[in-house]
């Protein structure tokens, strides 16, 4: 489908890569995975044609088209949210504007038996066909689906883009990519503003897509579930794997080994090379030999060898003082900004040791409770920090708090104490500043690394509490593991909010679920809690939300089952709550099956129907007029049932 030849790209005379080519087929699922500065970026952006390469081509089909999210993009703000999603759409609107100016043309001549009055009926015919194929009629339904699937509400659509934060306006740009449905789909960080609902409806929406996926993601979990294939930039060269990210670790570790042998077998015979021209080089009867040698080294193109793995490296937080056997209970906390609840009655308590996680729909109110337990913000109820407890936060603000005029290495020199001090520079290369990176000063730092600087930062700290506010966004999947297993090695207690779900599995043994102004306990590890949740891949359903049955109470906290106090449901109500939300989840759960079936049914249709014999087979246009009839109205008992489920 696109052939990429020769690509070089040099900047400031230096090669970023060079020499590389390969295909992209049209169902390709490719991670592009390197190291930070490899050339990933770049490398979607030459695909995209928004950048040129110095040298080689990029060759792609005619009519090809290209979806590209960058990681970084400018949203304008004068449009509601479903007015900027219905720009997806623009190719239809004008088809639209076409077909009402020839009906017009046909309502106003009444030349009925002239040639051109007969060519406008063709042409109409023709274009109104093409209209109804495209979806013209039912693409609200799909846009509501999609952005619903990336989590919004039907009470969000109407509202102006300027008043959700920039992560929720690059969601909004997904899904107008999405819904134009590229041939070519090309996603730089994808998950990034993403909750863990949302990454797994994308997940779906992009196994199923009928194009090609390029995506550059540090969210194993993400790539595993959706890639097959596997193309990784290092040293300036290209290697192609055709399979899926965790095979990808293991064949790459093999081919690092064979290139250690052959940079050492060539160390030794460039050694052995040297050695004889200088024990022989001002003897006249080996002077052809050492001319010869001399020419042979010369020619003798260097092994180089893939960056260092340091995932391998071992660090640990510095625990403080032993803390009391409970750091934090939280009794009755209730929070609202003036008359907007975001959540109330939270009941929960962490031992000494303890690592839970903090997952739901971003705007849940996750941040909101670290906040509350920070001491930051007022509340209502009752919080208690437990004796001796010293805390560790780690906030996306954080970075903001570093010295600007420190270097890389002098930030975390100051912070080090006793034999760390030794592993600074292993540190820092783990969190991706090896080499000259770690004598850069911090005010020259990108909001990124100024975060990743922040967090090793945190690492050297004695604590006996650490608090972290989604600390993987920043990081790629080496510096992840050396953070996951200094977490897992502390012997203190842990509150991590995240939607990385590799990154949690295995590390906290409680989830706390936020989501419809609750927040609910659950027993077990993160994979644990999600296969609990046998309808979560349904698009809208709010993350958190799950059958009564699922719901842990703290084991030393009273119930409040039955109270009748604001915000709180009696029992009974919360079961008939429970039954009817499951009817209603069942009936979305059908009809988006049903809408799923008959989608495919379409498509298999319409690729007959885009055939010499189909074209000309009138039964074909009659069984897929009946289809579309049968989707549209699969697709009004899907929103109806949305709705329901909504209000509920």
């Amino acid at each position: 489908m696109i052939s990429i030849e020769n690509l070089c790209v040099e900047f400031s005379a230096k090669p970023l890569f060079a020499g590389v080519s390969y295909v992209i087929n049209a169902r390709d699922r490719i991670a592009l995975v390197g190291k930070n500065g490899a050339g990933k970026s770049t490398m979607l952006k030459i695909i995209a044609g928004l950048q040129q390469p110095t040298s080689g081509t990029v060759a792609l089909p005619k009519e090809t088209t290209i979806g590209y999210l960058p990681q970084v993009m400018v949203v304008r703000d004068e449009r509601t949210v479903r007015q900027e999603t219905e720009l997806a759409f623009a190719h239809i609107h004008e088809m639209q504007a076409e077909l009402d100016q020839m009906n017009r043309q046909l309502a106003e001549r009444t030349d009925y038996e002239s040639e051109e009055y007969m060519a406008l009926v063709e042409r109409f015919t023709q274009t109104d066909e093409r209209f109804h194929l495209m979806g013209g009629m039912n693409y609200q339904a799909e846009l509501e689906r999609t952005l619903t699937g990336l989590g919004f509400r039907q009470t969000d659509f109407d509202r102006p883009t300027g008043e959700f934060s920039g992560g929720w306006r690059m969601r909004i740009e997904l899904a107008k990519i999405l819904l134009q449905r590229p041939d070519v789909l090309l996603l730089d960080e994808p998950t990034n503003h993403l909750d863990i609902d949302s990454i797994q409806w994308l997940e779906q929406f992009l196994i199923n897509h009928q194009g090609a996926v390029i995506m550059v993601s540090h969210d194993r979990a993400f790539i595993n579930n959706v890639t097959n294939r596997t193309i990784e930039i290092s040293c300036g060269q290209i290697y192609d794997y055709k399979v899926k990210y965790d095979e990808y670790v293991v064949l790459r570790a093999e081919r690092r080994e064979q290139q250690l042998r052959a940079y050492e077998n060539q160390q030794k015979e460039i050694a052995e090379t040297r050695d004889f021209i200088e024990r022989f080089r001002y003897k006249a009867t080996k002077a052809n030999q050492v001319q010869s040698r001399i020419k042979a080294l010369e020619k003798i193109v260097p092994i180089e060898i893939d960056e260092v793995d340091n995932s391998k490296l071992r660090l640990r937080f510095t625990c403080s003082q032993r803390s009391g056997d409970f750091p934090i209970i939280c009794d009755d906390i209730t929070k609202a900004y003036g008359e907007t609840p975001v959540f109330s009655h939270v009941n929960l308590q962490l031992r000494r040791g303890e690592k839970v996680a903090f997952v739901g729909r971003n705007g849940e109110g996750k941040t909101t409770l670290v906040k509350c337990i920070m001491g930051a913000i007022p509340f209502e109820g009752n919080l208690k920090i437990g004796h001796n407890v010293e805390i560790g936060y780690f906030a996306q603000n954080q970075a903001q708090l570093l010295d600007e005029e420190l270097t890389v290495f002098d930030t975390i020199d100051r912070a080090a104490r006793g034999e760390i001090r030794t592993k600074i520079r292993d540190i820092l290369g783990a969190f991706m500043f090896g080499g000259e990176e770690s004598d850069k000063k911090v005010k020259v730092l990108s909001g990124g690394e100024r975060t990743r600087l922040a967090m090793i930062k945190l690492l050297l700290e004695p604590v006996n509490l650490l608090i972290l506010d989604e600390p993987t966004n920043h990081l790629d999947m080496r510096s992840k593991d050396v953070l996951k297993e200094a977490i897992r090695q502390f012997d203190g207690t842990a509150i991590i909010v995240s939607h990385d779900r590799d990154f949690l599995d295995g590390l906290v043994s409680r989830v706390y679920v936020f989501g419809g102004g609750k927040v609910r306990e659950h027993l077990g590890g993160i994979y644990d809690y999600l296969k609990t949740q046998s309808n979560l891949s349904i698009k809208g359903k709010d993350f958190g939300t799950q059958d009564s049955s699922h719901q842990a109470k703290p084991a030393a906290l009273p119930s409040r089952e039955g109270q009748g106090t604001s915000g709180s449901l009696a029992w009974a109500e919360q079961k008939a709550q429970a039954r009817q939300r499951k009817k209603l989840e069942k009936a979305v759960s059908d009809a988006e099956q049903a809408v799923a079936e008959l989608e495919q049914a379409i498509s298999i249709l319409e690729t007959k129907m885009s055939t010499p014999e189909g074209s000309a087979d009138i039964s074909l246009y009659e069984k897929h007029s009946r289809l579309k009839q049968q989707l549209a109205k699969a697709e009004e008992e899907w929103t109806l049932a949305m709705e329901q489920l909504d209000t509920l």
